[in-house]
């Protein structure tokens, strides 16, 4: 298994369970999830060094890093199924980026926030992804 490389699974949301957040409503959940998103970069961090500490050792020692990794991915799948239950998708471990289920126009989209963002500045198309991101303005003006 390549360093940085976990099996932590995402739950698939269903249409019919879906939570569509407006921007205020996001921005006013934004204190807890960036707690959560903050935990989940460091971990998956911490779980990325343990992972490359395992391929330099062996036997007992790789064991007990082992069980360290075991203890940080059941971590990891602990905070994302807590976004889960917010109603929010973790869509990069590393940068801590977020969507926000959202509707426009009738047609679902995504409100984008990565940790560091003060609020919620950007929205994109359900297919255009990260490099799609527009200013939340242009909802607003539309």
């Amino acid at each position: 298994m390549a360093a940085g490389h976990f099996s932590v699974s995402r739950p698939k949301h269903s249409l019919r369970n879906k939570t569509w957040f407006k921007v205020e409503e996001a921005n006013r959940s934004l204190p807890l999830v960036r707690r959560i998103v903050r935990d989940i970069v460091n971990t998956h961090q911490r779980a990325t060094q343990l992972q490359a500490k395992i391929e330099e050792t062996s036997g007992k020692q790789a064991a007990a890093i082992q069980s360290q990794l075991d203890a940080a991915l059941n971590d990891l799948q602990e905070y994302v199924d807590e976004l889960t239950r917010i109603g929010v998708e973790l869509k990069d471990y590393q940068t801590g980026l977020i969507d926000f289920p959202g509707r426009h126009q009738h047609r679902d989209v995504y409100l984008c926030w990565r940790l560091g963002e003060e609020k919620i500045q950007h929205w994109h198309e359900l297919h255009t992804g990260f490099s799609g991101r527009q200013p939340i303005s242009s909802l607003e003006e539309e």
